[in-house]
């Protein structure tokens, strides 16, 4: 594992005009501590950037363990052809939980700080990766469903964040999106197509996906499929 450490000092920009002018204050110096790691195994490489020197040691080492353990399992089970490099960015000045482009994850530091347990953001955010929808492959909500649902199948430690599929409930639609659409597809998986999500996802990757895949694959429309759900939606 490589290591480099960064001081980034910032001290701002004066115009030539003000530089003479003593009744300007100088501007405050503003550090900001980099550490980068790159770690390889085997095809695959992992850069970490850590922009808070607060984070926890023992959470970046899980999530590294995280990346190195699944990855290439979601490589070989749904785009052998993904990324062989990623980079995962600690930013303090991001103020979601985590968000992925192209190969680049960043996450809050203040997210894991709150809930140290919950590494398997890891997994669905890794997932996206794999992913590599282009734009207009398709519905969001099932972007993140899929992701979800990985997550759900392949995720390390979901019991140890306190994650789980949430019941069924009447209120609930199929692009609910996240957890919801994921308990949906793995009820499909068991009980009409148990290879159906691998289906839509090259589907999306392939920018092939259109509403007439869930009839195709199930001989049934998406609004009758939630409908046969809804009705008996127990796992």
């Amino acid at each position: 594992m490589k290591t480099i450490r960064l001081l980034i000092l910032s001290t701002g920009l004066f115009i030539h005009a003000c530089a003479h002018d003593n009744s300007t204050p100088a501007p405050e110096a503003i550090t900001i501590a980099v550490t980068t790691d790159s770690i390889t195994r085997g095809d695959y490489t992992l850069v970490f950037i850590n922009q808070s020197p607060a984070f926890d040691k023992q959470v970046k080492e899980r999530m590294i363990n995280t990346f190195f353990t699944v990855y290439p399992v979601l490589a070989n089970a749904y785009n052998p052809n993904t990324l062989q490099k990623v980079t995962f960015v600690i930013d303090p000045g991001y103020t979601g939980v985590a968000a992925t482009s192209g190969g680049r994850v960043v996450y809050n530091p203040e997210w894991f700080r709150q809930h140290p347990g919950d590494i398997d953001v890891v997994t669905h955010e890794v997932m996206h990766i794999v992913q590599a929808y282009p734009g207009g492959a398709g519905p969001g909500w099932l972007t993140e469903g899929i992701a979800d649902y990985v997550r759900y199948r392949y995720g390390l430690d979901n019991a140890g964040a306190g994650w789980a599929m949430p019941d069924y409930n009447p209120s609930q639609r199929y692009d609910n999106s996240y957890r919801i659409t994921a308990r949906f597809l793995v009820w499909l998986e068991k009980n009409v197509n148990d290879k159906l999500v691998k289906t839509l996802d090259a589907s999306m990757r392939g920018k092939t996906y259109s509403a007439g895949i869930w009839q195709a694959q199930t001989g049934k429309t998406l609004d009758d499929l939630w409908l046969d759900y809804a009705s008996r939606p127990t796992l």
